[in-house]
């Protein structure tokens, strides 16, 4: 049946789009609560931006908490196609996922989905993001860290009758928000997010993907997971002290390479720049550098990582950021074209379902 299209995006506060027990959209000329935009073009400007894109899975980071909510959004005219959504709720951010059901690339039944709370599919998972404890900088004392998001999880049934599972990760944000803070009370806290940040990969890492990959019930179903994890590769100024990466530690270790996950985007740069691992290229957000030069950084922390198997069932990686220009003309960028949408960009890739 061919390839269909999987993309990861932070849609970045969406719940402010919604009012109301059943769930209505807000009136077009109110104000979002955090984005300060009018809900009227934050709605048209996220819906060109899913219909530029045009894929077949999304999974939304910073989606509403309720799935009626996500549903009346892509039920919306200004959104192409048919869909079939789903939510985990965890608060004004939860992570939500859509199929689209109007092209036959699905079963009848296109997801299932395992509420982490309560369904026994995602008794691992479960375990895994319950509040835990970890001693991250080697001091001999433990800290207790929680997940501020829970994660969703589901199967994606294909109408070829194969299918694969996705775990959806929104993981603490890096963000030092606020009053201002005096320099050395601005490092502390930054050591201390990223400090979560570390211990939320490695947590799901020991105590859920190494068990996925070699239990018997799972291991030969591919997995995808995929979503914010605020984190690059390599270490920044507070991951050199801990000495440790969160993506590179959910990725995997080297010392089992039979259990790292491939990561789409990496999969498709050139091949210089995978030789000397420059990633200078890849980033899907920005932020303001609040110590040294007031600049915007760019950053890589929106990823796509999926289960190795014997065939290349993901293929294309790709961040989206702009429209092709009229005529063969320059590129419009996103933040252009549609300027209230989010404050990141989404991450795609193509599925192989003949692969699987």
């Amino acid at each position: 049946m061919g390839k269909v299209k999987f993309s990861v995006w932070n849609m970045e506060w969406m719940n402010e789009l919604f009012e109301g027990d059943p769930p209505r959209f807000r009136a077009d000329d109110d104000k979002g609560y955090r984005s300060k935009h009018l809900i009227k073009a934050r709605r048209e400007d996220l819906s060109g931006i899913l219909n530029h894109i045009d894929s077949d899975i999304w999974v939304i980071v910073e989606g509403p908490n309720q799935v009626s909510e996500l549903q009346l959004f892509f039920d919306d005219p200004n959104v192409n196609g048919d869909w079939k959504c789903a939510v985990q709720p965890s608060g004004a951010q939860s992570l939500g996922i859509a199929v689209r059901t109007d092209r036959a690339n699905f079963a009848d039944v296109p997801l299932t989905w395992y509420d982490v709370k309560t369904n026994d599919e995602a008794e691992s998972l479960r375990l895994a993001t319950n509040e835990f404890q970890m001693d991250t900088d080697s001091d001999g004392l433990d800290e207790v860290h929680k997940f501020e998001r829970t994660p969703i999880y589901a199967t994606i049934h294909l109408k070829n009758g194969k299918e694969f599972r996705v775990l959806g990760l929104h993981l603490k944000s890096k963000g030092i928000f606020g009053n201002a803070l005096e320099w050395s009370k601005w490092w502390s806290r930054a050591d201390g997010n990223r400090k979560k940040i570390v211990a939320q990969c490695f947590q799901l890492r020991q105590h859920f993907l190494n068990k996925y990959l070699q239990d018997n019930a799972t291991k030969d179903i591919p997995l995808i997971v995929c979503g914010d994890i605020n984190d690059g590769p390599g270490f920044d100024t507070s991951e050199m002290r801990l000495q440790s990466s969160g993506i590179e530690s959910l990725m995997g270790s080297v010392w089992h390479p039979n259990l790292c996950l491939g990561n789409a985007v990496f999969d498709a740069l050139d091949a210089e720049n995978r030789e000397e691992l420059d990633f200078r290229s890849l980033s899907t957000t920005s932020f303001r550098d609040p110590i040294f030069t007031g600049k915007y950084r760019k950053v890589w922390i929106d990823h796509i990582l999926y289960s190795r198997t014997d065939t290349d069932w993901i293929t294309e990686g790709t961040i989206s950021k702009s429209l092709p220009g009229e005529d063969g003309g320059k590129p419009v960028p996103f933040y252009k074209a549609f300027p209230t949408a989010s404050d990141h960009y989404p991450v795609s890739c193509l599925i192989d379902s003949d692969a699987l």
